[in-house]
């Protein structure tokens, strides 16, 4: 960071760090022991939608990479796109293996990084449920090397559980990096594997 952006108050933005990934099994563990959501072994990714042939090898890459895991039962990977136009990628492990469900969420964004895509990348998500019908996701934003929980409210309505997020916050806070900035806490309604 340079005189002239201290000066005019800019910041360095943070580094994706992808090895924050690997916070989330022992976040899962906190959420079970604590309001007692359980993970459901879905995660997902999502990236902007790139035109062109190097974007579909490293697309097939993934998929070859994330079907030819024998633990997936023969589950292929689902990709989707959103309203926004943005492509999901969705990937299933056991729910008690978190960490080959972390190991595939680390591989894609890593072949999609090393492919000179990173900068498409927007979120990586990992769901889980408690007893009754609440969910929760852990958010991991590509951009901001940072986590934050979403807990879109039970019944279809696009309403978020705000109390529970801050809970899951201050519940996580020595597991996962934490985004500090409550403004970039964005709904992700309908994301797969949420």
């Amino acid at each position: 960071m340079g005189f002239l952006d201290a000066i005019l108050g800019r910041s360095k933005p943070v580094r994706p760090d992808l090895d924050q990934l690997f916070g989330l099994p022992s976040a899962a563990v906190t959420l079970q022991a604590g309001p007692g959501f359980l993970p459901t072994g879905l995660g997902s990714v999502c990236f902007a939608s790139v035109e062109g042939g190097a974007f579909n090898r490293v697309q097939q890459e993934v998929r070859a990479l994330l079907d030819a895991d024998t633990g997936r039962g023969g589950i292929p990977v689902e990709f989707s796109q959103d309203a926004y136009g943005y492509t999901w990628l969705l990937a299933r492990q056991p729910p008690e293996d978190t960490a080959a469900l972390v190991n595939d969420l680390h591989a894609v964004n890593t072949l999609l990084q090393d492919g000179g895509f990173g900068p498409q990348l927007l979120c990586s998500l990992m769901g889980f449920r408690d007893s009754g019908p609440c969910s929760l996701a852990l958010v991991y934003l590509y951009k901001r090397g940072a986590f934050y929980p979403f807990a879109p409210r039970p019944g279809g309505v696009e309403q978020r559980d705000n109390a529970l997020e801050l809970q899951i916050r201050a519940l996580l806070k020595d597991d996962l990096r934490i985004e500090p900035d409550l403004a970039r806490w964005f709904p992700v309604w309908g994301a797969p594997g949420l």
